[in-house]
């Protein structure tokens, strides 16, 4: 499609699509609706000015960006915005951390600490990049590291954030039909979907970050609940069954736990820029990956020493009561529904801020109306975004193998590779050898574990396919 028609096509969009909020038609004194793009002439501040041949003309304003029609946010403190970054790197991997010790041995534990770390490292360097370019979001950073490469950060980041969300779907009408098994699988990811509209009213990272603040306790509820009952069974513990020995067909699992288990690197822009004092970031990332590799550590090992190898891919199955068990996957249920509005919300930010701040600066004319609230066709938008997420929840064949598959990919590239890769491209002329150095071995264990991880990823598909055909 030619760019004149495209153009013509967006504008016709616009008009007719994307209009005035009906609120602007409901008004008594209706404002005129904000022209996203074009250029008017001020009748206040309208100045002459001589031409080459002595006549006169207009001076044109532009209208005054459309940000300034969005609601505002308050700003969030650094103990909220660490209850965003906890609930991203505490999510529901917790319930697999046991199996990773299992397979994985001390190996597995080494990795919760040293992949901790290394996320943690690579958040700071994100967020100085883009402190380094006037807080640029960093699909700009990727601009800076060369034209057009921001699109395929972009994509990484959306598909990233949406399989978060259809993920949180199928773990919670698993655990769901495990508790009641006479409504199936889908008939529950329906019910959890219904339960999870409000989402689409989501509008401030303060409301976002309560809820988070929730997650975080009903984990702690989960550790609090596993940890008792494990240390009432100390008495069977065997720290010899904790090996460094290590199965190649068994390290799929523990790279999807461990490593997956840090991501939080799609956030961080977002948490940075919204919050009130943003030189405690670097503190507020520290302490937050600190509390998470503590917690990982004594959850898995003693997970592990308490089941040794009667451990199952979700802990909570593991149990022998069916009573406690319903328990503990009630919880983890309401964990599941408590992640899934932060990377739902990021998303929406980030489609927002690409499609919908104005043409011509984008495709599309602004989701707020002249009085900062949220127009019908956007909501409706936002409401049809959950709905997408449950139709590829309910539709994709394979969905756990597709989505390991997916996440092998967009993980390691958003978390190791593409930060450390652009830190060297923008600070490299001013770091010192150990920090370059420091920067290519992330790149380089990031790639190793995407290339194992696709691989083993792509077998375990197969593996799905054939077993079906067969």
């Amino acid at each position: 499609m030619s760019s004149s028609r495209l153009q013509e096509l967006q504008r016709w969009t616009n008009q007719h699509v994307f209009s005035s909020s009906l609120d602007y038609w409901n008004q008594e004194q209706p404002v005129q609706p904000p022209n996203y793009g074009a250029t008017t002439v001020a009748d206040d501040v309208t100045t002459e000015q001589p031409t080459e041949n002595g006549r006169h003309m207009e001076t044109v304003v532009e209208e005054p960006p459309p940000e300034e029609h969005a609601a505002s946010s308050e700003k969030i403190s650094a103990l909220q915005a660490s209850w965003n970054v906890t609930n991203a790197i505490q999510g529901m991997f917790i319930v697999g951390l046991p199996i990773a010790v299992k397979v994985g041995g001390w190996w597995s534990i080494l990795a919760m600490i040293g992949v901790a770390y290394i996320c943690y490292w690579t958040g700071v360097l994100l967020i100085d990049d883009r402190s380094s370019h006037m807080h640029e979001l960093d699909y700009q950073i990727a601009d800076f590291y060369r034209p057009g490469f921001g699109k395929w950060v972009l994509s990484a980041q959306l598909i990233e954030l949406l399989s978060t969300c259809i993920i949180y779907l199928v773990l919670a009408a698993d655990l769901l039909q495990s508790c009641f098994p006479s409504i199936d699988k889908a008939g529950w990811m329906m019910l959890v979907s219904a339960s999870l509209m409000s989402c689409s009213f989501l509008d401030d990272l303060v409301i976002v970050s309560q809820l988070s603040l929730f997650n975080a306790i009903s984990h702690l509820i989960v550790n609090v609940i596993m940890l008792v009952y494990c240390l009432a069974c100390f008495s069977d513990w065997s720290f010899s069954s904790v090996t460094f020995a290590l199965n190649i067909n068994t390290l799929p699992t523990m790279i999807g736990v461990v490593v997956f288990g840090y991501t939080s690197h799609i956030f961080l822009p977002s948490l940075e820029g919204n919050m009130k004092d943003p030189s405690q970031f670097s503190a507020m990332l520290k302490w937050s990956h600190v509390a998470a590799a503590a917690f990982k550590v004594i959850f898995g090992l003693l997970g592990y020493l308490t089941f040794a190898e009667l451990t199952q891919q979700e802990i909570s199955n593991s149990l022998p009561n069916q009573g406690f068990k319903t328990l503990v996957n009630l919880v983890l249920v309401v964990k599941a529904l408590l992640s899934y509005p932060l990377p739902f919300y990021a998303a929406v930010q980030l489609i927002k801020h690409n499609l919908f701040r104005g043409y011509p600066a984008t495709p599309f004319t602004g989701c707020y109306s002249p009085d900062g609230s949220l127009r019908e066709w956007a909501l409706t938008l936002r409401i049809v975004l959950v709905l997408f997420t449950l139709f590829i929840a309910l539709s994709v064949p394979y969905l756990i193998e597709l989505m390991g598959l997916i996440g092998n990919i967009t993980g390691t590239m958003l978390s190791f590779i593409w930060p450390a890769m652009f830190h060297l491209s923008i600070k490299g002329a001013v770091l010192v050898n150990r920090d370059k150095r420091f920067d290519q071995f992330i790149i380089g264990l990031g790639s190793t574990i995407c290339i194992s991880g696709v691989y083993f990823s792509f077998m375990e598909l197969l593996r799905a396919i054939n077993a079906d055909d067969n």
